[in-house]
């Protein structure tokens, strides 16, 4: 990843602090943003002033645009763009309004929009289309599966799976790989509190970790590895894959 510059969003928390260190660690220029100012500056200062940090609202559309296109003019480029943000409130159908509903969509889905729009309005000349390029939006097993009041995060999550395949096809004229990562249970703190029990609902025999996302982002960014596009990867221990029964 020498080199290359990658853009994450939501990378103040949770896997997305992995995903900033992890990129750059491993050589890359690294931007993120995040709603939360404090714990971005946090960030910066944990792992290197060199690391840009964009304060801001992503559901908010002109704002989070200029801050897309800010970094774009700023780098002259953007190799990769990790669509890491993610809100879930989860509340009962009965009691969850509209603007509840919108507001997950508006920070979960569209912000894969706007960042796929905005690099490939940036590329699009016969020179910026062989540029290399790779996209990765994090999505999540309840894009299958759900819990009772998730609708919104449901369909959000579901909405960047079928995203991801839609920008794939759109931008293989790009040189750019679109590809999508649903993430099972990943525990991001607190890790040692979990119980056997915890660990043991999944056939590979723990409960997940940032790393393990982070580790796939990385292989899918690898230049070598351009074949893999406009897939959903589902990272989550085999747990989608086991039935449970209720005695």
């Amino acid at each position: 990843m020498k080199g290359k510059r990658v853009f994450i969003t939501g990378g103040a928390n949770g896997i997305g602090v992995c995903l900033v260190r992890t990129f750059y660690d491993a050589g890359a220029l690294v931007a993120f943003c995040d709603i939360d100012a404090e714990k971005g500056k946090s960030v910066c200062e944990n792992i290197s002033p060199d690391i840009l940090f964009y304060p801001v609202d992503v559901s908010d559309e002109k704002a989070f645009s200029q801050v897309v296109n800010s970094l774009i003019n700023r780098w002259g480029d953007v190799d990769i763009i990790i669509n890491n943000v993610g809100i879930s409130n989860f509340s009962p159908l009965v009691e969850t309004s509209i603007q509840q509903f919108d507001n997950i969509l508006s920070t979960n889905l569209r912000p894969v929009f706007i960042t796929s729009r905005a690099l490939a309005i940036h590329r699009n000349s016969e020179e910026g289309k062989r540029r290399y390029g790779r996209i990765i939006n994090i999505a999540s097993t309840c894009y299958l599966q759900s819990e009772p009041g998730s609708e919104g995060y449901a369909a959000s999550k579901g909405g960047i799976v079928s995203l991801t395949h839609a920008l794939a096809v759109s931008l293989s004229e790009y040189n750019i790989t679109v590809n999508c990562i649903s993430p099972g249970w990943i525990q991001t703190t607190g890790y040692e509190k979990l119980s056997a029990s915890d660990h043991n609902q999944h056939p590979a025999g723990r409960v997940g970790k940032p790393e393990d996302i982070a580790s796939m982002c990385l292989f899918l960014c690898a230049p070598e590895n351009d074949f893999i596009n406009g897939q959903n990867i589902v990272i989550d221990g085999g747990m989608t894959k086991k039935m449970i029964y209720e005695e």
